[in-house]
């Protein structure tokens, strides 16, 4: 017989719970080489959920509509965008217009820099990646039916597999250790956080099997932080901000904030999808 492995249980157990459609399933967590996995019994086949539609949004790797600010050594690949806030809310960066005043370059950017009160089309172009942006974490927040519900309680630590599905918490949410997301290039994962999003210190998302940082979702209906020394990969769709904090790195990631994305000497590098 099968099984899949789901996430991590700090200790071996058994218990019962109700699938996401009722069924009963029988879970026993089992200690394996220092780390604990948790595998279904009789095996138990979690979604694979469609991915997010990023739709414009998906063009910039940091996009907020509040301000966009860095101190320290910054280094992000690929687009940055504010809208409905102009250029002088994007600070840190030494902004250069471009000729024809439709962008601007950063010597911590390797790519373009967007702002509201640029030359057209930008404007409406930002306009259109804020819009898409708002139905991307309205997506990701309204999917159902999730494949567990507070499961493990809180904190996500590891290190623990994690497999494609719709996991969802009510409340705020640490990701912290190793935790190690584990699909081929077609399978979607899909976190919904009720509260606060935040990526301890001790955080390392890694992929494997050929996983795509462009099919994880963090969604979050509070501040997302990531910590100082933090490492995400993934998307993350921030209902207020997103914060790094000193050397924490999304690579590769998006931050996608409906205020502000605040930065100190952090690394983002937009996945290639």
């Amino acid at each position: 017989m099968s099984t899949e492995t789901v996430h991590a249980v700090p200790a071996v157990s058994r218990r019962t719970r109700a699938g996401p459609r009722g069924s009963a399933i029988l879970l026993c967590g089992l200690a394996i080489l220092g780390t604990s996995v948790l595998v279904a019994s009789p095996a138990h086949a979690y979604t694979n959920p469609s991915p997010v539609n990023l739709g414009a949004a998906g063009n910039y790797a940091i996009l907020a509509s509040s301000g966009v600010s860095t101190t320290g050594v910054t280094a992000i690949t690929g687009n940055v965008g504010i809208s409905p806030s102009g250029s002088t809310s994007i600070t840190g960066f030494g902004l250069i217009l471009a000729p024809d005043g439709t962008y601007a370059t950063s010597s911590h950017v390797v790519g373009k820099v967007y702002a509201a009160d640029y030359t057209s089309p930008t404007p409406t172009n930002l306009t259109t990646a804020v819009g898409n942006e708002t139905t991307a974490y309205n997506d990701a927040a309204g999917r159902t039916p999730p494949d567990t519900l507070n499961v493990p309680a809180g904190v996500i630590t590891g290190p623990t597999t994690i497999g494609k599905g719709l996991y969802k918490w009510t409340t705020d949410v640490t990701v912290s250790n190793t935790v190690t997301l584990n699909g081929g290039p077609t399978d979607v994962f899909i976190f919904q956080v009720g509260g606060a999003l935040n990526f301890a210190a001790s955080a390392n998302i890694v992929l494997s099997g050929g996983a795509r940082a462009c099919n994880v979702f963090w969604q979050s209906s509070a501040q997302a932080t990531l910590s100082a020394g933090a490492h995400a990969q993934g998307v993350i769709l921030g209902k207020t901000a997103i914060v790094a904090q000193n050397g924490a790195t999304l690579t590769p990631g998006r931050a996608l904030a409906q205020t502000a994305v605040t930065m100190i000497g952090n690394t983002v590098t937009a996945p290639l999808c």
